[in-house]
């Protein structure tokens, strides 16, 4: 058996295993894992609970040989089961929390299989350490241009499409599922902010330092996601491009951005209720009859004019980076492919 130590995230994307194997229960592996890998948990959420009670309650020995047991029990199920036609040559790597007991008994029982094993030497813990480090204790060495522009103006949208012309992009929203605005949940829920930072950290990693990437303009926080201190800084430093539109195009984007939620009015309503704080009830009362008329486009001008564009001037004005602006007439895929097409030759 190999122990593999970890100096560098790229050491998980350039490593020849066949396949990465998360032995923790299914909840730990929920918070966050190593991408790419596949939980066979040696102990449930309830068997892990069961043996730590029984650990500090009566006696580590008991523990430790009901947790064996278990172990052995839940091993045997994944050999006759996921890796029933696993061949000679197959090779995994094998991690728990902190390399331990559990990753240590399974990866022994793969090894004297025969196969070729690979333990992960500090387990998750030694992975998640390199995370932090890059995407909180040290500076950012990218270089990165923001997209920003007022509610509707299609950043996201742009933002692929630069993606797609060539450039190299980080979609914060994507990787939250989160549109960043008050209405911007999105159905699944948003990844733990572990699992946030493990998509960011490996976004980054297949990119080039030298090379420019585009980061839709946030504030500190992507719906409950919290941006990770190195690239918060990195993103106060940038340059910014700013994205204008006529509201009428924004309104007419937006009623077909947020589909999903003409699709559901009860949700709809919801989250216009939550703007009470900020509008009086009458003009909330108006929105509300909008929706239920179905008036998507007249529902997104009332909303762009009244409460995302005076909180959008606030920050804007609170800006002192260099701004360029692009005014766009439409927010067409077509009018955004030319404007990408156009943002990426100013940095070739």
């Amino acid at each position: 058996m190999k122990l593999l130590k970890l100096s560098a995230l790229s050491q998980i994307a350039d490593n020849p295993a066949d396949m990465i194997i998360d032995v923790r229960s299914p909840s730990e592996f929920a918070q966050d894992h190593i991408p790419g890998a596949v939980n066979l948990p040696v102990l449930s959420d309830d068997e892990r609970a069961l043996v730590g009670m029984i650990y500090t309650r009566e006696s580590s020995f008991k523990a430790r040989k009901i947790g064996a047991a278990l172990v052995a029990q839940n091993a045997a199920a994944h050999l006759k089961g996921p890796l029933a036609d696993m061949t000679g040559g197959w090779q995994p790597l094998v991690y728990c929390w902190r390399g331990g007991q559990r990753s240590g008994a399974f990866a022994t029982i793969l090894d004297q299989v025969g196969w070729r094993v690979q333990l992960l030497d500090g387990g998750y813990r030694s992975y998640r350490r390199l995370v932090v480090g890059a995407l909180y204790d040290t500076p950012l060495p990218h270089r990165i241009t923001l997209i920003e522009g007022g509610t509707g103006t299609a950043k996201t949208r742009l933002l692929h499409h630069l993606a797609a012309v060539g450039e190299q992009v980080v979609d914060l929203e994507g990787l939250a599922n989160h549109r960043g605005s008050l209405f911007g949940s999105q159905l699944g829920g948003q990844p733990a902010q572990k699992m946030f930072d493990t998509g960011l950290a490996q976004a980054f990693g297949k990119l080039d330092p030298n090379r420019m990437t585009w980061i839709e303009a946030e504030s500190s926080k992507v719906g409950a996601r919290m941006v990770p201190s190195a690239v918060w800084h990195a993103m106060c430093a940038a340059p910014r491009i700013e994205i204008t539109a006529p509201t009428a195009a924004r309104a007419r984007f937006l009623s077909t951005a947020y589909r999903d939620l003409t699709k559901d009015i009860g949700r709809l309503h919801s989250q216009i209720d939550r703007l009470r704080p900020f509008h009086a009830a009458s003009t909330i009362a108006a929105w509300q009859e909008l929706a239920n008329e179905g008036d998507w486009v007249a529902l997104a001008e009332a909303l762009i004019s009244a409460h995302y564009d005076p909180r959008y001037a606030k920050s804007i004005a609170r800006s002192d980076k260099a701004v360029r602006t692009i005014a766009l007439e439409d927010l067409e895929d077509a009018t955004l492919l030319r404007t990408a097409q156009d943002l990426a030759q100013t940095v070739r």
